[in-house]
C-alpha cells in the first residue's frame, strides 16, 4: 500500500503528464485520489498542474472540509466528491481538457461508436454529459446519470473526465480517450468510421471478461440508459433488433 506522501507524488506526476501532453493549459484541470473511507487528496486551486509539489496537495473529507494543507482545494472539488460518494470502487478522478476529445464535447458529439477494439474492451462508449456551469454542483449532476456504467465522460462545452482504481489508471483512460478522439476525427475526414458488428463487439466484450479489466463498462449499445446511440449504421441497428426479437421468441417458446 502506498503512503499518503507517495500518493501526493503520484498526483504531482500525473499533473505533470497532463500538462506536458497538452491536455491542460495554465491552471486548468484537477486530480484527486481517495484515501480511506472519508478522505480525499486533491490538487490545489489556481496552480499549473505541470508545476505542483507534494506540499501543495490538499486533504479534505467527503464533505469538502479541509483536513490538512495550506492551499485552497480545486474549484471542481464538488464533482470529485460526488463521484466518490456514488462509486465506492473509484479511487481516483482526473479532469482535463484534451484538445480533440474536448472538441467533440464542444461540437456536441459523443464518442459512442464501436470502431477500435482497444476502446471497446477498455472503455466502451463515451457519453456526452449535458452542459453544466463549471465549478458548481451542476457538473456533478450532469455526470451522475452516466456514472453507474461508464468510466470516461465528455463534458459538453467543457472538457473530459475519467475515473479509475488509482490515479495512473484514471490518467491512462484520459490518454486513451484523447487518442480515440483523434482517430475518430481522422476517420471522419476520410469519409467516416466503419463500425464493428454486434457479433464482433460481443467477442471483444468476452475478451474483456477473460482479461479481468477493472472498472465499469456500458456493454453493447444504449448502455447509458438513454435509449440513444448514434454510433451504429442502419444495418447494424436492424441486426440488433433481429437478434433481440429472436431471443424473445426463444424465451416465449
Amino acid at each position: 500500500m502506498r503512503s499518503e506522501f507517495q500518493l501526493k507524488q503520484d498526483i504531482v506526476e500525473v499533473g505533470r503528464r497532463i500538462y506536458n501532453q497538452g491536455f491542460v493549459a495554465s491552471n486548468d484541470g484537477n486530480i484527486s485520489v481517495r484515501i480511506g473511507d472519508n478522505a480525499v487528496l486533491t490538487t490545489p486551486h489556481g496552480v499549473s498542474k505541470g508545476f505542483m509539489t507534494p506540499e501543495m496537495i490538499c486533504k479534505v473529507d467527503l464533505d469538502g472540509k479541509m483536513i490538512s494543507g495550506t492551499w485552497s482545494p480545486s474549484s471542481e472539488l464538488l464533482l470529485h466528491l460526488d463521484v466518490y460518494k456514488n462509486r465506492s470502487d473509484v479511487k481516483a478522478v482526473v479532469h482535463a481538457h484534451p484538445p480533440t476529445a474536448t472538441g467533440f464535447a464542444v461540437a456536441g458529439i459523443p464518442l459512442d461508436g464501436y470502431t477500435l477494439p482497444e476502446i471497446v474492451i477498455s472503455l466502451g462508449t463515451i457519453p456526452l454529459c449535458d452542459y453544466a456551469t463549471p465549478s458548481t454542483g451542476e457538473v456533478a449532476d450532469s455526470v451522475r446519470k452516466y456514472l453507474e456504467r461508464h468510466d470516461a465522460f465528455l463534458l459538453a462545452n467543457h472538457g473530459a473526465l475519467t475515473v479509475g482504481t488509482d490515479v495512473f489508471n484514471a490518467y491512462y483512460k484520459m490518454e486513451s480517450m484523447e487518442l480515440y478522439a483523434k482517430i475518430s476525427l481522422t476517420a471522419r475526414q476520410l469519409g467516416g468510421e466503419k463500425q464493428l458488428s454486434p457479433a464482433q463487439v460481443e467477442r471483444l466484450l468476452e475478451i474483456r471478461k477473460k482479461m479481468g479489466v477493472s472498472g465499469r463498462h456500458p456493454g453493447l449499445a444504449g448502455g447509458d440508459g438513454s435509449g440513444e446511440h448514434t454510433g451504429f449504421d442502419e444495418d447494424t441497428v436492424a441486426e440488433i433488433v433481429r437478434r433481440v426479437a429472436a431471443e424473445v421468441l426463444v424465451r416465449r417458446g
